[in-house]
């Protein structure tokens, strides 16, 4: 009766599925499709890059933003806490590559809350010259059109609405460990696709990208300011709910950036990916627990276990590992253009059933490990814990690599 039981549920839920694949495929295909004209239009902006320590491939990244192609008037304001942060000597460096360009270093000795990041950031802005503003990530790198395509998005009206940030895909340079790998799938294969549908499904997205976070004064300081979301922890989803809230849009660029992955063990993968999977159950409850609905290889397996590996379950295997494979290329390579999708996609599988055991465990606590210190998440603020109850948490969550 039980296995009865497991062959009909995993059943259904894998043609459920298949559903979400077809919808998510459709949904990429609408997203290519909104494309619009490109407007000319290049409004004097600063661009606020918080730093803290500095990683391989991240001078690369700033030399990026320094290549612009733009014809408006830019600055770069690079934030560190302490001049004794490794970065300072990266940017230095930058100033003497790039004697033409805007580039100063703001010293942010406040800690205005608990993310330091946006902490950073809530200093540098009142120094910023310009009433555009782009934070993005240290290790985002972007093409010579970056500033060109993103600005023109606000040049853009949405139902009515006028536009108060502009946000964008990304796509993950992986390093050569496992961990690293995994981590650059997932973000082509599975959380874009879920971004798209969102898109499609709500005719809008409501929420930021931490690849880039364009937006004008006036849209921040209805949203709040930066310093709204100093506790926060994704306080790049959070500023962009504000901002739609407050009555303006949110568009999603068409230009894809490229964030450098770390090179994560196993262990330090699946901390990072719980503290992420944590994240978004606190942010988006509804839609995290609608997730169930997009794990559909581990549940085409399962159901071929369940059913004594009969012709009919390994037809729907099948049939869902083609669906899963086609909307891995098509996002992952047609849209991100990430081609390490193609080198990586014998580790899908893996992928999906690692994750499918993270999101099962990220219900078992609000706890999370980010920067070495341990949090607890509520209604998206971070909290110390109580200095007289230790935080329990299992093996994975003990390490984090942010």
């Amino acid at each position: 009766m039980l296995a009865l039981i497991a062959q009909s549920v995993t059943t259904i839920v894998t043609f459920a599925t298949l559903f979400y694949f077809m919808a998510a495929l459709w949904s990429a295909r609408s997203f290519v499709r909104r494309r619009g004209p490109r407007r000319d239009f290049a409004p004097e902006v600063s661009i606020l890059k918080p730093l803290k320590g500095f990683d391989p491939g991240m001078y690369e990244a700033f030399a990026s933003h320094c290549r612009q192609e733009y014809a408006g008037e830019y600055e770069i304001l690079f934030g560190v806490s302490s001049l004794d942060d490794p970065a300072v000597e990266a940017v230095d460096r930058l100033h003497d590559d790039f004697p033409d360009r805007r580039i100063r270093l703001v010293l942010c000795p406040e800690k205005l809350g608990m993310n330091g990041k946006i902490s950073n950031v809530a200093q540098m802005a009142p120094k910023a010259r310009y009433d555009y503003l782009i934070v993005n990530d240290s290790d985002i790198q972007v093409s010579r059109h970056y500033l060109r395509n993103i600005m023109s998005g606000f040049a853009e009206t949405e139902r009515h609405r006028q536009v108060g940030m502009v946000t964008a895909p990304y796509r993950g340079i992986a390093h050569k460990t496992i961990g690293s790998k995994l981590e650059g799938l997932g973000i082509a294969t599975d959380f874009f696709p879920g971004v798209f549908t969102a898109l499609l499904m709500d005719g809008k997205i409501r929420f930021g990208l931490g690849s880039t976070l364009a937006m004008t004064r006036e849209a921040l300081a209805a949203a709040g300011g930066f310093k709204a979301v100093v506790d926060s922890l994704a306080d790049d989803y959070e500023l962009g709910e504000r901002i739609a809230g407050a009555g303006y849009a949110v568009i999603l660029s068409h230009e894809v950036v490229s964030t450098w992955i770390p090179p994560y063990r196993i262990r330090d993968y699946f901390a990072h990916q719980l503290r992420w999977a944590r994240t978004v159950r606190d942010s988006r409850k509804a839609g995290y627990v609608g997730l169930i609905f997009t794990f559909g290889l581990p549940w085409a397996i399962l159901n071929a276990v369940t059913s004594g590996f009969s012709i009919a379950s390994l037809a729907l295997l099948s049939l869902t590992f083609m669906g899963r494979v086609t909307l891995a290329l098509a996002v992952g390579v047609g849209i991100l253009g990430d081609f390490q999708v193609l080198r990586d996609l014998w580790l899908l599988p893996i992928r999906d059933f690692c994750w499918f055991g993270v999101w099962i465990w990220s219900f078992a606590s609000n706890s999370i490990t980010w920067r070495g210190e341990k949090f607890l998440l509520r209604h998206g603020k971070l909290v110390r814990p109580p200095a007289d109850k230790a935080v329990s948490e299992s093996p994975i969550g003990q390490k984090s690599a942010s």
